[in-house]
């Protein structure tokens, strides 16, 4: 079967794919979509374009030296992404504009992890919070 380039609007497939270039798993791409569509809810309202540095993440990429990801990251499942949103800083405006969208209900509650050049977001369903910055 025939996968779409275009996932939305403004993403494509390809920018959620595991830099390590393996397949993705047809669960992953399930979640994958669900996290697109979110990430274009995000884009619509913020009117900036929105880079993801890293999204679904196979296991030997996730535990390699460059990324030296968690053992149970969201990235494994294609529930994640950590982006940056063109002219936000991601310390002092990007994860408070997700926190605030999450808590208006307008996307959906999971994983938000604040860092000094990206801001992680995930769909995991529960509250998780931390501070990297």
């Amino acid at each position: 079967k025939r996968i779409r380039k275009r996932m939305t609007k403004n993403f494509k497939k390809s920018e959620f794919d595991c830099r390590c270039g393996c397949e993705m798993p047809s669960e992953v791409l399930v979640n994958i979509t669900k996290l697109a569509n979110q990430l274009q809810y995000v884009r619509d309202n913020v009117a900036m374009p929105i880079t993801i540095n890293s999204a679904y993440r196979c296991e030997a990429h996730n535990s390699s030296d460059a990324v030296k990801g968690s053992k149970n990251s969201q990235h494994l499942l294609g529930k994640a992404a950590d982006i940056v949103i063109q002219g936000l800083d991601p310390v002092l405006d990007t994860y408070d504009y997700l926190e605030e969208l999450i808590l208006s209900g307008e996307i959906l509650q999971g994983g938000l992890g604040m860092y000094q050049t990206f801001t992680h977001y995930d769909i995991r369903k529960i509250k998780a919070r931390w501070n990297n910055a």
